[in-house]
């Protein structure tokens, strides 16, 4: 039995042999080759060491790690699935054996200068570290949790720039040559035409990063110094996300949970791009998605697979747009029907004449706030009556930067803060300050803001009155949060900063 390490072997002592001396080696060290293929790996670290043993395998590859570690340890027999997630979080997280795994010893950096100039992109003899260079990349953003990464050409330079809990930050600065060589290499990743450098292209790569799987979208999009890639990175277990894990407050979790046990009609979510919305729609299929129901989706594109749930995806090439893919799906006896947007009048009527006719339909619409949906449905040319006999639920939401605990700053709200948010004198806010547990950012994840609109008998009688938005939302608040209330308490529990409620929410017009 051997381990590898570089150059090295380390090979287990068979009875008889001498013990060798322990090497002084740090217990992150065992190769993830090793860890999967012999089921063992790290628990705990420092005093108490302890390491995990999953169900079934030998106990063998225990005593190579006595030689490996020089001390003893403590071992605990965990189920398979349980393993995987150790494994995941171990490695694929927090990135200690990334390296290892994708064979990546150098920094990115000096990866960018190993790219030659490629008079032929077809010339494939030089590909290598620019393979190394893109699984660096996607690897090191995968494990900081970014959800987008932008290749960006210009006459300067390559610029690889990462979306980290919704802000983009510049990461690795590349000479000019290098950029045809890394945009081909990701379009045949992506299975697109290299050839084809006029035309936006849109593709997939399917990835698994130390026992984590990754979906990452690539989008091309021809511009003045090149062609600009941005990759979207889905990681598939968010499909698996559950309402609890969403962080609603109770209310409007309980809300969100009665419109999704109707039988019938429309339960909107609405927000900006990049908000979480598909991800509440995917946690609310999950609550329906118990075997008894026919659950169908149309969606551009479909992000996340998700069994036991009919999915498609929209092809404009071939004609297939929402208000197509939907009309189809009528005729498939579904219960449940997901349309991924409402964005003209024609899916708009067809996912109103369904909700009317028995089928229960999420979707999401683009507007500031949970009332704006009931406007943007009547703009496009929704009947105030049919809007107010169908329309069950609206959930508007952000995401907000959730500041380090560890490192987060206290200081009283001076007065254009205070006017701002509304706070009162005295009022102590936290701010950002930057420490090595959050990479000197001052944030650390997102956290939800919601408010939810349950459409009553009184709002039905308005939306008939044809009433503004400033009548139906004084009845919808009356006892429950705005956008602005809740991101504002956020701030007064210090959770997040002043700047980012600015940021997401805007201001009351009481102000």
């Amino acid at each position: 039995m051997r381990i590898a390490r570089g150059d090295e072997a380390l090979i287990v002592p068979q009875p008889g042999d001498p013990a060798p001396p322990p090497p002084a080696l740090a217990p992150a060290a065992i190769p993830y080759a090793f860890a999967r293929r012999f089921g063992v790996a790290l628990i705990e670290e420092g005093e108490g060491l302890s390491v995990a043993l999953r169900e079934g395998e030998s106990a063998k590859p225990l005593i190579e790690l006595r030689r490996l570690f020089g001390r003893p340890f403590a071992v605990e027999r965990v189920a398979a699935e349980r393993f995987d997630r150790i494994l995941s979080e171990r490695y694929a997280v927090d990135g200690r054996a990334t390296a290892d795994t994708l064979g990546l010893a150098d920094d990115l950096s000096l990866l960018a200068t190993d790219l030659p100039t490629a008079d032929d992109l077809l010339d494939t003899a030089d590909d290598a570290p620019a393979i190394r260079l893109i699984n660096g990349i996607i690897a090191d953003a995968a494990r900081h949790g970014v959800s987008d990464i932008h290749v960006e050409p210009y006459e300067s330079g390559l610029v690889v720039r990462m979306r980290m809990d919704g802000v983009l930050r510049e990461t690795l600065r590349m000479p000019a040559h290098v950029a045809p060589v890394v945009v081909s290499r990701i379009k045949v990743m992506a299975r697109l035409d290299i050839a084809e450098r006029r035309l936006p292209q849109d593709g997939r790569i399917g990835l698994t990063l130390g026992g984590k799987l990754l979906d990452v979208r690539v989008s091309t999009l021809p511009s003045r110094a090149g062609e600009r890639v941005v990759l979207r990175i889905l990681d598939k277990e968010n499909a698996g996300i559950t309402l609890d894990g969403l962080g609603m407050p109770a209310a409007v979790e309980r809300m969100f949970r009665t419109a999704m046990a109707e039988p019938n009609g429309i339960v909107l979510v609405t927000g900006p791009t990049g908000s979480g919305k598909t991800t509440s729609l995917y946690a609310g299929l999950r609550l329906l998605n118990d075997g008894s129901r026919n659950i169908l989706t149309v969606e551009d594109p479909v992000e996340y697979a998700v069994e036991g749930v009919g999915q498609t995806q929209v092809n404009a090439k071939v004609g297939l747009d929402f208000a197509t893919g939907l009309r189809a799906i009528l005729r498939q006896d579904p219960d449940v029907v997901m349309v991924g947007e409402i964005r003209d009048r024609e899916t708009a009527d067809i996912a109103v004449q369904a909700s009317l006719t028995g089928h229960l339909v999420l979707s999401t619409v683009h507007t500031n706030d949970a009332i704006g949906a009931i406007t943007r449905l009547r703009d496009m040319k929704v009947e105030p009556f049919l809007l107010a006999s169908t329309l069950r639920g609206v959930i508007a939401q952000r995401l907000v930067r959730r500041l380090c605990p560890h490192c987060r700053t206290a200081e009283p709200a001076d007065a254009a803060t205070r006017d701002l948010l509304g706070l009162e004198e005295g009022a102590v806010v936290y701010h950002a300050h930057g420490c090595e547990r959050c990479g000197n950012g001052g944030y650390r994840g997102r956290v939800g803001v919601f408010e939810a609109v349950r459409v009553d008998d009184t709002i039905r009688r308005l939306i008939n009155a044809g009433a503004d938005e400033s009548q139906i939302a004084a009845h919808a608040f009356a006892t429950t949060p705005t956008l602005t209330q809740a991101v504002r308490q956020l701030v007064q529990d210090g959770v997040t900063t002043p700047e980012e409620a600015v940021r997401v929410a805007r201001a009351d017009a009481d102000g």
